[in-house]
């Protein structure tokens, strides 16, 4: 095995590749063999564990936390976040004095589990709690509303807590100040202005000096319930009544930190490296449902969270239930909790037929666009679902490597998503176009944002956000970059060298999983397999050195990769993939799943 250690910018690409089948560019991800080899001689690990580490940035005082992360080394006290202390003061209030409590939460992955989290906590420490309120996507859309702020007021509430919402939510905040206090938790982008309220617990708060801006709502959520109880047991509301299990809510925090796309770093790698442990316990009645529906028989990772529980939990609010992700989180009875997971399975199934139809049409005019050299896509359709824009806005920004919108419109208002790619924050540019009058709701964070608008304003929002990222479009005219981190042979592709790369787990946002490349290889016995046939499997052999891999290629039926893996009729390939060591009926095999490939020089 290989691993570069000179710049990108000196060396050629790997293996001559300049333009692969998806497009892209292989270059080495840049690591530092001393930095690594120290690495290794510190912990006592394998030497390529050391350099893989040094490639994420890692260096020797990190490199301990980073491999075995716990919450005891990362965990911040709560109150470094403004606002904090003041939000569990008023909530601590309210337990105490049985004031009714209500919770208002998101339609998406983070705001279910927030809302879940929190409601959870409530009801173990004792507390009058209301059932949470998820928004309709469709007929209340993002974030707070009057309407809604007045239906929990009469059912009681004193207090409302927002959670992966409310930060910019100036106009129902403002008109019911005087009728309940109102605590926000949220990590949405933040402008000076702030609404009325209780407390704003944000960390990308403007005047917030946390550091914590990486986090997501749950997990803002899950440091906000750390200071409430800690005030609780000041209080000596627990004497004679037994604390909640606040590690229990791990795997909440977990699920809402992997599928909101934010940095496995820090703290977060320590949610989601013990989330995980928690999940794989199956204590989570809707959880342990939901793994079963979606037939999950092996102990979960990171990858599950982002590609088959978070997709099944995002379901309900993108074109069902929106309450039912926080339904089933909170379900404590295996039987109710198995009802709603197979009926979110159902509406994942019905999201997936909506996608695809909006998909095809937006890639095309995606296709377009990308041609043309514009630095941001934005496609639009009438009558697009906006529950899967979000979806296909993500696809549109891997195909092609630059940020996209996709807008659904309707007769009188245009709902968008839009998702980005690092170094260019989509949040701040859809709030600056709310401020200069081009939209009339947005919100959301560096890579991922939601907005409306009329939809006679979508060619003016185009080209005020293509004029504020002019400067990318040079760049992105050229192949966007795959980051490889060595080159394996078949026989090399064991599943001890395979468990030794797990090591790095979990991989997210923040650290990337090691990408290999099996070269010089031949694709056998390649065939569609999954239930709509879309994934392909097969054998890579060696041309040189031998041995065999089994390799699977998600998605890639109909797509240019699945073409030149069922095409190569013999062809030596360079295949690009994460090696998994997957466990079957007590053995451990290796397998690759494949990303990426072209044809070897010469074949």
């Amino acid at each position: 095995m290989s691993v570069a250690v000179a710049s990108q910018a000196t060396v050629p690409a790997v293996l001559g590749v300049e333009r692969s089948v998806s497009g892209k560019r292989w270059v080495w991800r840049q690591a530092d063999g001393r930095a690594g080899l120290a690495i290794a001689q510190k912990l006592g690990v394998n030497e390529l564990v050391g350099r893989l580490l040094a490639a994420r940035g890692v260096d020797t005082e990190q490199a301990a936390d980073f491999l075995a992360p716990t919450l005891r080394s990362l965990l911040p006290d709560p109150s470094v976040l403004e606002g904090m202390d003041a939000a569990a003061a008023r909530l601590a209030d309210a337990v105490s004095g049985r004031e009714p409590i209500a919770i208002f939460g998101d339609y998406d992955v983070d705001g279910a589990c927030s809302a879940a989290l929190l409601a959870g906590y409530l009801r173990a420490a004792g507390a009058e709690v209301l059932a949470p309120y998820i928004p309709d996507r469709i007929a209340e859309g993002y974030g707070p509303n009057l309407a809604a702020f007045e239906a929990l007021i009469a059912r009681g509430a004193r207090v409302i807590v927002c959670v992966d919402c409310g930060t910019l939510a100036h106009e129902p905040l403002t008109a019911i100040a005087d009728r309940a206090d109102v605590i926000v938790l949220d990590h949405h982008e933040a402008e000076p202005a702030l609404p009325p309220a209780r407390a704003i617990v944000n960390p990308n708060r403007l005047d917030d000096r946390s550091r914590l801006g990486h986090l997501a709502a749950c997990g803002v959520t899950f440091l906000a319930v750390i200071a409430l109880n800690r005030a609780l047991r000041r209080r000596g509301w627990f004497e004679g009544r037994a604390e909640p299990d606040l590690l229990g809510f791990l795997d909440l925090v977990a699920l809402a930190t992997v599928a909101d796309v934010v940095p496995l770093a820090g703290v977060n790698r320590a949610f989601v490296a013990q989330g995980l442990k928690v999940l794989a316990q199956r204590r989570r009645a809707g959880l342990a449902a939901l793994c079963d529906v979606a037939a999950l028989r092996e102990a979960p990772t990171a990858w599950h969270l982002g590609f088959v529980l978070g997709p099944r939990v995002n379901a309900g609010g993108r074109v069902g239930e929106a309450d039912l992700g926080v339904r089933l989180l909170l379900a404590e009875e295996p039987i109710g909790a198995r009802a709603l997971a197979e009926r979110m399975e159902a509406l994942n199934r019905s999201r997936q037929e909506i996608e695809a139809g909006v998909l095809a049409a937006a890639m095309a005019d995606g296709e377009a666009q990308a041609a043309s050299g514009l630095p941001i896509l934005l496609v639009a359709g009438e009558g697009w679902h906006p529950g899967v824009v979000g979806i296909v806005a993500s696809r549109l920004k891997e195909r092609f490597s630059r940020p996209a919108l996709c807008v659904g419109i309707g007769p009188d208002e245009a709902k968008g998503s839009a998702r980005s790619v690092p170094g260019v924050d989509i949040g701040a540019a859809l709030i600056a176009a709310r401020q200069a009058g081009l939209v009339a709701k947005a919100g959301g964070h560096p890579m991922a944002a939601g907005f409306s608008l009329r939809p006679a304003g979508l060619p003016a929002l185009h080209a005020f956000l293509s004029e504020r990222a002019a400067s990318m479009a040079a760049a992105l005219a050229e192949p966007a970059a795959l980051m490889i981190d060595g080159t394996l042979a078949p026989a090399a592709a064991t599943a001890a060298f395979a468990e030794q790369v797990a090591a790095l787990a979990p991989f997210g946002t923040g650290n990337d999983e090691p990408l290999f490349v099996i070269s010089r290889a031949r694709a056998a016995a390649v065939r569609p397999v999954g239930r709509d046939g879309t994934h392909l499997s097969m054998h890579l052999s060696g041309v040189e050195g031998g041995g065999r891999l089994k390799a699977i290629a998600f998605r890639a039926a109909g797509r240019p990769l699945g073409a030149l893996l069922q095409g190569a009729d013999g062809r030596t390939l360079h295949v690009a993939g994460h090696l998994r060591a997957e466990t079957w009926q007590g053995e451990v095999n290796a397998s690759l799943q494949v990303t990426d490939a072209a044809p070897a020089e010469g074949s």
